[in-house]
């Protein structure tokens, strides 16, 4: 089904280039009441769309569909006013801080993102005030117009029937495993190395290298290390305790923590700004790697463990609930709960390639030998795991895949009453569009009749 309207608050940097541009000539292009809409506007959600491999059927019909989402983004805002829907200017400057500090990330400084928009910070941020206030007013009056949508029984048998054959959703494989993990013993003499080893790094830095080039180099967080050991702008919610009050002592630009410990192994914080509620900050993360010698007995009690449950001397609920160092399997029978659903259910991608791996040898109902893994906190794991139920790839069925199907009439219901406010405020707006786009093919004619 074609989508359009979609209103993201999400910003890539294609949405603005425009803005950075002085030598783009600007013309109004559409007015809905007391809305107006440019040229440059139209190109820039174009580029966007571009940008994301989105063509709608060529250059053409690509501008048109951006025309068109702008046009019912300025029906909303202009809606909004008559029905007195507002943001607070509280809600317009958070939203603001959140986007020119992600500008700031992606350009890497003020002085780049000053430079790629030829502008001053001052100038940008005025810019993008009024914008940011429109889609924020844009959403409000959205959620006004669609309200808490729900879907019966009924409504979702009846959407599953109209959809052709030919149309009806792909439902990726499920994995449903439990799983008895044992992390291997880590020894003092190794924690101590790593303390030793951070010490050294913030020595480092104190006599003048560079904290980034170490973060690169040497921080078992992958992900942070490829950005230098960078965290961005983050608030104290979004890190764990331990690691939090550490991070939100530091206030001077360059200070270096003490070695901090969490559940994901130790660390040394670099401070770098602070902006309101947020603090920028880098870190490197070393994470105790257990000796071959302590894997090797892992393995062996696993086996052991695994032996039993298969002879039948105890239930692998039972093993898991006595012996998984998991807490939060080892009390659900060793089910592992998918931290991005809340359900059981994991697609092969949420899950660690080599626990990937041996799942594509396994039965329904088998239990595998030990294996090594790595927890989703980055621990180094060994772990049996038993496969509960796993599906097929199948076209949808209202039998099986309810819940997916619900949603899908959920979004199909939400589209039906923008679709008829659409049609209905059209009749009573103000609306004029440049004549560029009248043989455009809009999924909604009333902006040409209201013209």
């Amino acid at each position: 089904m074609k989508k359009i309207l979609i209103l993201t608050m999400s910003v890539v940097l294609t949405t603005v280039s425009a803005f950075a541009q002085e030598n783009i000539i600007d013309e109004i292009v559409g007015i809905v009441g007391q809305k107006i809409i440019l040229k440059s506007d139209v190109e820039t959600t174009a580029l966007q769309y571009k940008s994301r491999g989105e063509t709608h059927g060529g250059e053409k019909n690509l501008k048109c569909f951006a025309f068109e989402e702008l046009l019912y983004r300025a029906l909303l805002v202009n809606q909004a006013k008559i029905d007195s829907i507002e943001v607070s200017d509280m809600q317009v400057n958070a939203e603001l801080e959140r986007r020119m500090m992600m500008f700031e990330e992606q350009m890497g400084g003020r002085e780049a993102m000053e430079k790629y928009f030829n502008k001053a910070y001052s100038e940008i941020e005025n810019h993008f005030r009024s914008i940011i206030k429109d889609q924020l007013i844009a959403q409000q009056m959205e959620a006004e117009v669609t309200g808490n949508i729900s879907v019966t029984p009924q409504e979702v048998k009846k959407y599953f029937k109209s959809l052709p054959k030919d149309s009806l959703p792909l439902i990726e494989s499920k994995i449903e495993l439990a799983q008895i993990v044992i992390y291997p013993k880590i020894k003092d003499s190794q924690i101590e190395q790593i303390k030793k080893t951070l010490k050294e790094y913030k020595d480092r830095v104190e006599k003048g290298e560079d904290f980034a080039f170490l973060a690169s180099l040497y921080s078992d967080d992958i992900a942070s290390a490829q950005k230098d050991g960078d965290l961005g702008w983050i608030r104290r919610g979004d890190l764990v305790p331990e690691f939090a009050a550490a991070a939100f002592e530091l206030d001077q630009p360059g200070e270096i923590s003490d070695i901090v410990k969490t559940e994901y192994g130790y660390h040394i914080i670099q401070f770098l700004g602070r902006k309101g509620e947020r603090i920028h900050i880098r870190h490197i993360l070393k994470i105790p790697k257990p000796q071959t010698s302590e894997k090797i007995k892992a393995k062996a009690k696993l086996d052991s463990i695994a032996e039993s449950i298969r002879n039948g001397s105890i239930t692998f609920e039972e093993a898991a609930l006595l012996y998984s160092d998991d807490e939060n399997s080892s009390k659900s029978g060793g089910i592992i709960v998918n931290p991005y659903t809340g359900t059981s259910e994991f697609i092969s991608s949420q899950l660690d390639p080599a626990t990937n791996y041996i799942l594509k040898q396994m039965k329904t109902g088998e239990i595998s030998e030990p294996f090594e893994s790595t927890s989703m906190k980055g621990k180094p794991e060994i772990k049996i795991i038993k496969l509960i139920n796993r599906t097929e790839p199948h076209i949808a069925d209202i039998n099986t895949d309810y819940q997916q199907i619900s949603d899908l009439a959920k979004q199909h219901k939400k589209t039906e009453i923008i679709s008829k406010w659409i049609e209905k405020v059209q009749k009573t707006t103000y609306i004029k569009i440049d004549e560029d786009f009248f043989n455009c093919n809009f999924k909604y004619k009333g902006w040409l009749s209201a013209d």
